[in-house]
């Protein structure tokens, strides 16, 4: 298959480095990455500025954009054919429950489905990430089995693998997306000359991490693969919205 490979954390990222080597030893690859770390940027685009494109001494192309910036570009512009699938990350840290909807990684993914092609988000879920490796296995077996059962046209494939040596991994799991207290996580404080600034802090402690959800598949040594809907549509709301809708 012809793969292109983004992220969020950065085109140096060792994530994305790691990915990249393992997955071009059965598969063409075009790296195509932020210049630095868009960590949070979520389904942004860059729309003010132009991008500039860099070609790195390794064949990584590193773009000055946001993650779906670099799908765009890598697909309609850097690529001599177009992907057959778009695989982002691996990301250093989980993408797990309502992180989501803020993350870079999951949005490069999302962008490759909303332009036609098959796509794959994958985390290794931990704060220390030491085993790159594991995950890059684990993409190299989802990959194989992509081959004779395509994803259907409406979802992405969100995965988060435990930060575990390969034998230590538990199985599978398919997994819905947990969620986090709706916790205060904005950090005060003042910048040099007294002025008071803000920082986001870091995520809140999880709520909702029941069997079944992705918090609980890593937690317990699982690989938690969520499918993700492209399409926002609520459809099993439109009886309760349509009733509603005839009062106005």
């Amino acid at each position: 298959m012809n793969i292109l490979i983004s992220n969020d954390d950065g085109v140096k990222a060792p994530g994305i480095e790691i990915l990249a080597e393992h997955i071009k030893r059965t598969h063409q690859v075009t790296v195509v990455a932020p210049d630095k770390n868009r960590s949070g940027s979520s389904n942004a685009l860059t729309l003010d500025t132009p991008l500039r494109c860099e070609q790195l001494d390794n064949g990584f192309y590193s773009v000055t954009g946001t993650p779906c910036d670099c799908v765009h570009l890598g697909s309609h512009r850097l690529m001599e054919q177009k992907p057959d699938m778009v695989i982002s990350g691996i990301n250093h840290g989980a993408n797990l429950g309502d992180d989501v909807m803020y993350s870079g990684t999951v949005a490069a993914a999302m962008e490759g489905r909303s332009m036609g092609f098959p796509a794959v988000a994958i985390s290794l879920a931990s704060s220390d990430c030491t085993h790159f490796q594991t995950a890059a296995e684990i993409m190299a077996k989802v990959l194989v089995r992509l081959k004779t059962f395509s994803l259907t046209s409406n979802i992405i494939l969100n995965i988060n693998v435990p930060d575990l040596p390969m034998a230590e991994i538990q199985g599978f799991r398919l997994t819905r997306l947990g969620c986090r207290h709706r916790a205060d996580t904005i950090v005060s404080s003042k910048d040099p000359r007294g002025r008071k600034i803000y920082w986001l802090g870091p995520p809140s402690e999880p709520q909702d991490i029941g069997e079944g959800t992705d918090f609980d598949a890593v937690a317990k040594g699982f690989v938690s693969i969520s499918p993700l809907a492209v399409d926002f549509t609520a459809y099993q709301s439109f009886n309760s919205v349509k009733e509603w809708m005839s009062k106005l």
